[in-house]
């Protein structure tokens, strides 16, 4: 990783002498975002060291430059955050740092990006660029910067992007203090490759991406490491990353005020082969009781054929949510959802919500709970540590 930061370094030198150079107007902005968060834990923990509350603080500046018409981009997007007691979970990233090209109806990068696929709410199967930066957030959400060539061409029939990913990011999981993690502290350092492979194993991706009247599709492969550790037997418990050749399928259908959304991956590896499947709708009442609000109803499926084996413990589940996005000044919206396990008493609730306050703040809400977790699943491990956090956001 250290060479990683090295090339980083020389590209964003390389970039700025190019900037500089440049006769034509040049657009240049930059912005950052400051945050805080406090998280509580409901229950005291189950393993020695960890805490009920954890304060830390995060900063993620962004830098752009755009020249030559608007046909040429640099970008630098860096995060740190520092931790009140998970050392793990004060780290630093480059979560993007390229040069973009654009000529006619082509469009060529280098460097550092965030790619992300996908159209469900509940879960992302297809999205497999980035890697999850697990101690940022529970839900996988957040994402590593992924280094990579990136093409894409624009088409009559539509959208074909062409990736080649030199290096694999290893996740980094909650340490000796941080909670929401497994008995033993898992270190992805000590996970090995399969077959002898490295990190740095390149990979490939390809995907093809068109709108046909109501709807939106993706057809996307990939081949190389999967961003996901792989586990064959619990006894031993094992992970290793290995190589896999994945297809994925991603549809949104929009009819009215419903959205049908479908995502499925099937993949194949020398280790464990699975197919997984999320499918579902969100139904939307407009401007309820004429206050402006919208009320959106969601509703998911998901299944996994690896059953206990899955990492992720969403093998025959249902999600069911409440969207609702109140259009005002501020941007509230709120989102209620809650997923069951059909085969265990497994479930799990979770809240999200946000608000703006004045011009350059923001306040977010989120909260997960764990309820009657079946000691079979992977969730069990977390069973003591349903939270709430609050976090306070200022942009610059």
């Amino acid at each position: 990783m250290k060479n990683l930061k090295v090339l980083g370094l020389g590209f964003f030198l390389v970039l700025t002498n190019v900037v500089i150079a440049q006769e034509k107007k040049v657009y240049q902005d930059f912005s950052a975002e400051l945050k805080f968060d406090e998280q509580f834990f409901f229950n005291e923990p189950l393993y020695e060291g960890q805490h009920r509350n954890y304060f830390s603080g995060a900063l993620q500046p962004e830098y752009v430059v755009e020249w030559d018409d608007d046909s040429q981009t640099f970008k630098v997007v860096l995060f740190g955050r520092l931790d009140q007691y998970d050392n793990r979970r004060t780290h630093f990233d480059i979560r993007e740092l390229y040069w973009q090209k654009v000529k006619g109806s082509t469009e060529f990068s280098v460097g550092l990006k965030k790619v992300f696929w996908g159209v469900t709410e509940s879960s992302h199967l297809v999205d497999i660029i980035n890697q999850t930066d697990v101690v940022e957030s529970f839900d996988g959400e957040e994402k590593l910067g992924q280094p990579m060539v990136h093409v894409s061409q624009f088409t009559s029939f539509g959208i074909l992007d062409f990736f080649y990913l030199p290096y694999f990011r290893k996740p980094t999981y909650p340490g000796q203090e941080g909670r929401l993690r497994t008995p033993f502290v898992l270190d992805s350092d000590e996970f090995d490759f399969h077959d002898g492979r490295s990190e740095w194993y390149p990979s490939f991706a390809a995907r093809y991406s068109n709108s046909v009247g109501p709807f939106d599709l993706g057809l996307s492969y990939f081949h190389g490491i999967g961003r996901e550790p792989i586990v064959a037997d619990l006894t031993t418990f094992n992970p290793q990353f290995a190589q896999i050749d994945q297809i994925g399928l991603d549809i949104q259908a929009t009819t009215g005020p419903v959205l049908w959304k479908y995502e499925s991956i099937l993949r194949q590896n020398d280790i464990l082969d699975m197919f997984a499947l999320v499918a579902g709708f969100e139904y939307t009442f407009g401007n309820v009781f004429n206050t402006g609000a919208d009320v959106g109803i969601v509703a998911e499926y998901l299944y996994d054929d690896r059953d206990e084996l899955a990492f992720n413990s969403l093998q025959n589940d249902v999600f069911t949510g409440v969207r609702l996005g109140f259009n005002d000044i501020q941007s509230t919206d709120f989102l209620f959802g809650t997923i069951i396990d059909l085969e265990h008493s497994t479930k799990l609730i979770s809240v999200e919500g946000s608000r703006r306050v004045g011009n350059s703040w923001k306040v977010e809400l989120e909260a997960r709970l764990f309820r009657d977790v079946d000691q079979v699943e992977l969730l069990y491990f977390f069973r003591q540590d349903s939270f709430a956090k609050a976090t306070i956001s200022k942009f610059f």
